[in-house]
């Protein structure tokens, strides 16, 4: 009778540890993406209820590589070792080099520097925190896989970085309720600089990201969070992108949106 019960335990476990988190698909996100020819899953997770909702379950609990996503993460590291002292403290200094964007083509703070999703800034960052100080916190945060390898400037974007769908909407849940083993102040600073929206009935935070690979496509993410009337969903989707178009970015934004409203939450 022992060896039976510890056999059901073991399967449990297993069942845990391949399929993840169960999500409640929807019917009418699935259809968002149906209608909009894109490949890829979101997951809202109702801080209310505890309860998973969204599209493509197997695809929510597989790992990808967070991309700019990470700068949530790069902030909260920063201001936490105090590689950098406020958001606002301007610890980018533009060094005249051409960039990828133009908007990146001068001096700023952490609060600039991830609406425009800076990349050499938040490189820069990482370099300031260092790398035995970025494996500690990556680590105490529980973020992902937990791996970020030698390289303090590319981790999240070439990997070994990676994390799932589910575990974003999970670690912003913590991040959203304070309870990340950090200082309150720098939680409710981040918090601040990622808010979109801001409204009387509803509050729109939230961060994208961009994974590009050698056979040219690209990954796409949008990850964040809403409060409405007091109660919190956190988010996070992924999808695949073929060009790296302004529509095709805006997409990302759009499909959560259109399923927090199918939702009769947005």
């Amino acid at each position: 009778m022992r060896v039976k019960y510890i056999i059901l335990f073991l399967a449990f476990f297993i069942n845990i540890m391949v399929f993840g988190e169960n999500i409640t698909e929807d019917i009418r996100i699935k259809n968002i993406f149906i209608e909009n020819n894109i490949s890829g899953t979101v997951v809202i997770y109702d801080l209310q209820s505890g309860n998973f909702l969204g599209f493509d379950s197997n695809r929510a609990n597989k790992r990808y590589i967070p991309a700019s996503t990470f700068k949530i993460v790069n902030s909260l590291i920063g201001l936490e070792t105090g590689a950098v002292g406020n958001v606002d403290e301007i610890f980018y200094k533009y060094n005249g080099v051409p960039q990828f964007l133009k908007n990146w083509e001068k001096d700023m703070g952490m609060r600039e520097a991830i609406k425009v999703s800076n990349v050499t800034a938040y490189q820069e960052l990482a370099k300031k925190i260092g790398i035995e100080k970025m494996k500690f916190w990556v680590g105490k945060l529980d973020y992902g896989n937990n791996q970020i390898g030698d390289k303090i400037d590319r981790f999240w974007l070439d990997g070994p970085l990676e994390i799932s769908a589910v575990e974003q909407t999970k670690f912003l849940a913590k991040l959203i309720k304070n309870e990340l083993p950090l200082k309150k102040e720098n939680m409710l600073n981040v918090k601040e600089i990622l808010k979109l929206e801001d409204d009387k009935n509803m509050k729109f935070y939230g961060k994208t990201g961009l994974a590009t690979f050698v056979n040219g496509k690209s990954l796409g993410w949008f990850v964040g969070f809403i409060e409405k009337n007091g109660n919190y969903y956190s988010f996070a989707l992924n999808i695949d992108i073929d060009d790296n178009s302004e529509l095709a970015r805006r997409r990302r934004i759009d499909i959560v949106k259109d399923s927090f409203r199918v939702l009769n939450i947005m």
